[in-house]
């Protein structure tokens, strides 16, 4: 069995629209690294998307999983609850910046967090209307991909989005787009489109992840909580990507001095298995009628158990102060190829949730065409590195954050000789 014949049974089996982007098939995994069906190895610089953030088969993950398989591994929280799901609630109800008293549900999915968190606000405030920001991703379903704000791959070919969602520029000053602008962009909303008073609620990601990984301004974040105060709208921080200690914080907004009425959260919540969640203040949380809010896998014990033991590893290894170490490494080493790698524009990015992107150096356009050609050139040599960004030209860096020293340095060199020779073949081209 080879990768080459699993991808010719893949196509001839799976939909074509659920994309992949490799062609190696995984065998087995530890830590940060992956081997394929023909035992190659290759250093994970994308953890699954920011699930894995506590590493492949965390030892501790492991044992918690083994334990619970032991006791049982579905009920149905909503049928015949357990412990450990109220126990994680109060967890995060703790953990989770609100300034008030939290309450959180568990789903499965970050899109299932998104959809119910615009379901609580809808109910809380009695309003319909929702504002996201462009270059936003907020998931597949049809919610989802309303709020998202992205057109290719994700909205193209599936008709009319969901009425009521209202898209402003986020503020990216690398592409011309100030806070000044972005609020002018709100206030123009207002002005044009939607009464403040029918908007239930504006959801922002801290650090944009499909997007490019841009970081909202502090000074744009004050400035959007003030707008919500000032119109009774709810702000909801979509915590997707960005938590468990992935920006050096175990959620990104404690980077600013406000906190969200709602938070969604999913990814590196369980190192791996499938759960989600929203946490927010009380009040709001409680707008739902018993029975409007759950699903039958929400909150699932295996997925509750790996939780607890994710929460127990950020704090005892100090997670989110490697992050910020590991984090500053890699941008240094970054910097270093400024002066021979003309298309690096920018590097940016808190903790361990780190881009660089690209440009050509003559004209500014976004390169997609050079990010793809990093992209692969590591692959061939053994690093798994994910594109991101609008127009695809951004490389973005999601290594699990218990990465060992060593193998994090072996994927440093891999990721400079894979710069390095993309530029050759480009301009050899």
């Amino acid at each position: 069995m080879n990768n080459a014949e699993i991808q010719a049974r893949r196509q001839s089996s799976l939909a074509r629209g659920v994309g992949a982007m490799t062609q190696i098939y995984a065998q087995r995994a530890q830590n940060a690294e992956i081997w394929d069906v023909e035992d190659r190895r290759y250093i994970d610089f994308a953890a699954g998307i920011a699930v894995v953030n506590t590493g492949h088969r965390h030892p501790r993950i492991v044992a918690a999983l083994e334990n619970q398989l032991g006791q049982f591994t579905h009920t149905c929280h909503q049928v015949v609850p357990y412990e450990n799901y109220v126990r994680l609630a109060e967890r995060l109800n703790a953990l989770v910046p609100s300034g008030t008293d939290n309450k959180t549900l568990f789903v499965t999915t970050g899109a299932e967090a998104v959809e119910n968190a615009i379901k609580i606000a809808r109910a809380a405030t009695g309003r319909n209307a929702v504002i996201a920001f462009s270059g936003g991703f907020h998931g597949r379903t049809f919610m989802g991909m309303s709020l998202t704000g992205k057109v290719q791959p994700y909205k193209a070919g599936f008709g009319s989005m969901l009425p009521d969602i209202y898209h402003a520029p986020y503020p990216v000053p690398l592409h011309g787009i100030s806070v000044e602008n972005s609020l002018a962009a709100l206030q123009g909303l207002f002005t044009s489109d939607v009464d403040p008073s029918r908007v239930a609620a504006i959801i922002i990601e801290p650090v944009q992840g499909e997007g490019g990984f841009y970081e909202a301004p502090r000074d744009f974040m004050r400035h959007l909580r003030t707008i919500c105060d000032d119109h009774n709208i709810l702000l909801i921080a979509d915590e997707v990507q960005t938590g468990f200690a992935r920006t050096g914080k175990l959620l990104a907004m404690e980077h600013h001095d406000v906190a969200a009425d709602l938070t969604t959260m999913a990814k590196g919540l369980a190192g791996g298995i499938p759960l989600a969640a929203v946490t927010g203040r009380a009040s709001i949380m409680d707008a739902a009628n018993p029975g409007g809010l759950g699903g039958t896998y929400g909150g699932n014990p295996l997925g509750i158990a790996a939780a607890h033991a994710v929460l127990d590893i950020i704090e005892d290894e100090d997670l989110c102060g490697r992050a910020l170490l590991l984090g500053g490494r890699l941008k240094q080493r970054l910097e270093s190829l400024r002066d021979d790698i003309p298309e690096i524009a920018d590097i940016r990015g808190p903790g361990l949730m780190n881009a660089v992107e690209f440009n050509e150096p003559a004209t500014g356009i976004p390169s997609a065409q050079f990010a793809n050609a990093v992209r692969a050139a590591a692959l061939e040599r053994g690093l798994i590195l994910l594109t991101c960004g609008v127009h695809g030209n951004v490389i973005r860096f999601l290594p699990p954050i218990t990465i060992e020293d060593d193998t994090f340095g072996e994927g440093l060199d891999k990721l400079e000789a894979s710069i390095r020779a993309a530029r050759e073949k480009l301009q050899a081209a």
